[in-house]
This record gives structure tokens, sequence and C-alpha cells, in this order.
């Protein structure tokens, strides 16, 4: 075919490969491709153009698993990039078995963890965390408050309430910041429900059953216990808007009936924080969160509705946003016991 016989048709091939190739540059991921870590390119949908980093660096609730599933619901129906960052030891491979706490007498062998690709919270619009009890080197724990003290919104799920063993190097007014009580609204002090034998029925708070993060939120159930965040006799923090009240159950199961012994606590909120600037971030928190409460579609809902509010994209929200789980996702049961459970290190690409 002579490209003098047909000028507008050579013309017409070279644009379309031009816009392709262009297209595929604005839809790819702030972070490059590592082994290190997960990426999932967006493209059209609310989020084009955010950025979402999604940190899974506990032991107990499966984030592993958990945080690349909602990466994928967050890319493929929403367009948002997201980067899946890992706590791996030190063969690189993602480790839920390391230690939190040094044996008696051999502190001198404690490892600390590891969290490869902190410096790309920079390039985030929203960090969601999910991580337990982390001993962090002076480079990592910095680059993770400067995130936290840059303005930019916060989501933390379940154990990120408890996510550092120590203190993180971050004081506002000269007084030390801590990432649960003072950052979230709350810490972990006890397991209210019964650890690993009651789940939690979610029931949204009348009062505020007209914000846009619960907006066609329902049926939200967890086979994972109610966090107490306060002591007994207080509330949340008056910073803090509850959504979901937390009612424990008799057992683990979807259908069991409410334990009447046990009062309903908070387990899902929102708050603003002000860092040493100024500025205002918008942060949810949430108690629920292990990979088989994320089974749930509606918990599913509100991390996503939470995650466009957090962005101030709240008028995007709508009741029948898709939060259908892509591929197939078969999460372990929570627990410490690797070995029955089937929990052993891998690389971050098995996760993919």
């Amino acid at each position: 075919m002579s490209n003098i016989l047909y000028p507008n048709f050579t013309r017409s091939v070279t644009l379309c490969v031009l816009f392709l190739t262009m297209s595929s540059i604005s839809h790819a991921n702030p972070v490059p491709e590592s082994p290190s870590w997960l990426t999932y390119p967006g493209g059209e949908g609310l989020g084009k153009g955010k950025h979402i980093v999604l940190i899974a660096a506990e032991q107990e609730y499966r984030s592993e698993q958990a945080m690349p599933m909602m990466a994928k619901i967050l890319s493929k129906h929403h367009g948002f990039d997201c980067t899946v960052l890992f706590a791996v030891n030190e063969e690189g491979k993602v480790d839920p078995t390391m230690p939190v706490y040094p044996k008696k007498g051999e502190e001198n062998k404690f490892k600390t963890h590891n969290i490869p690709g902190t410096e790309h919270l920079a390039k985030a619009d929203l960090v969601i965390f999910l991580h337990r009890l982390l001993t962090l080197p002076d480079d990592q724990l910095k680059n993770i408050v400067s995130y936290l003290d840059s303005g930019k919104p916060i989501i933390a799920l379940r154990t990120a309430n408890h996510g550092f063993r120590g203190r993180i190097p971050y004081h506002i007014n000269g007084k030390h910041v801590r990432f649960g009580q003072d950052l979230l609204g709350g810490t972990f002090m006890k397991h209210h429900g019964g650890w690993h034998r009651e789940a939690t029925r979610g029931v949204i708070e009348p009062k505020n059953k007209d914000h846009v993060i619960l907006k066609g939120v329902k049926d939200i159930f967890g086979p994972s216990d109610v966090y107490r965040t306060y002591k007994e006799g207080e509330s949340l923090p008056a910073d803090c808007t509850n959504l979901v009240w937390g009612q424990p159950l008799v057992n683990l199961e979807k259908n069991a009936k409410p334990n009447t012994k046990k009062e309903p606590l908070p387990v899902a909120w929102v708050k603003n924080w002000k860092t040493t600037t100024g500025k205002n971030a918008r942060v949810f928190n949430t108690t629920m969160g292990s990979a088989r409460d994320l089974q749930s579609a509606g918990l599913r809902r509100l991390i996503v509705n939470a995650s466009l509010w957090c962005m101030g994209l709240e008028t995007s929200i709508m009741p029948n946003l898709n939060v259908k789980i892509v591929g197939d996702y078969q999460p372990r049961k929570s627990g410490f016991n690797y070995e029955k459970l089937g929990v052993i290190p891998q690389l971050p690409s098995h996760f993919r």
C-alpha cells in the first residue's frame, strides 16, 4: 500500500499510535515496578491520576492477601494507581512470621523490620495502613512521618492503631505524637469481643447515617473481634465522628446472635489531623480489616467510599460503586499458628 496513494490513512495510523503511546505513559503507575512491591496502574475512573499506597506489614490478619485485593478493586474498578508495600525479611520475602519483640536475653539478635519503598509515600495521594508493632529503620520511619505531616489523608485498618512498637519521630509543639491515640483517635487497649471466638456485626450510627462514607453501605460483618480503643466509661475523643458500631456476636458465624453481655463499641470513625504547618488531613480509621473481614462487601464499600472521601472526591460516591473482588480471593484464617495455617514467607509477586 503506497503512502503516496493513501496519505490520510498513514497519518491516521501515526496519530493513533501516538495517542496510544501517550495514553500508556499518562496511565503508568508513578512508582516503578520492582520485585520488592506490587504496582497496579489505574486509568479511566473516579480516581484517574490519583495514587494510593497500601502498606501490608502485620503478622496476624493476612494483610499480605488483603491489601493486594483492595488495590485491584481500587485500580481496576475506579482508576486509581495503586502500590502495595510489604514488610519483608532478609531474603526479600513477605514474612508475617518475623517476631515483633526480642526474646529475653537475646535482644542483640532481634532483627528490625523492613518495608522497601517507603520513599514512594511522597508520591501518594492517600496511604492505607495495615501494620502492627513494627520496629523500622530510621530512614523508613522518617519517610512515614513525612507523609503523616504532609496534610494528605490517612486510612488505618485493624492493627494499624498499634502499628509501631516504639515511638515514631514525630513531635508537634514539643509533644510526641502517638500514632494511635493522637493521630487516629484510639489505640488497641484490649480485645472487647472474644479473640478468635466472637465475630463483629457492624451497626451504622443512626445520627450519622447520612454521612457520605456510609452511602450504600450495609451488612458489615467480619469474623474478627471488636477492639476496645478507650477506657470503660469513656468514649471516642471529641474530634472523632463515629460511623459504625461493632456488636460482638456469640461465635464466628455471620448469622450468630449478638452477645448481649457486651456493649457495641465504635469500629469505624473519621477525624481531622492538624499537622505542624496547620494543614488538616482527613483520617478514616476502622478496627475491622482482616483479610477475612474484607470478604464482606459492606466493609469493602466502606473503605472504597472512605478512600474517595479522604481525597476530597466525596461527590463521586454513589451507593452502587463497584466493590466486587477482582479475580480469586481465598484468604487464610487469622492467627499466629503459622505452620497450621500454611503461612510461610513468600516473594511479593506471589500475592499479585
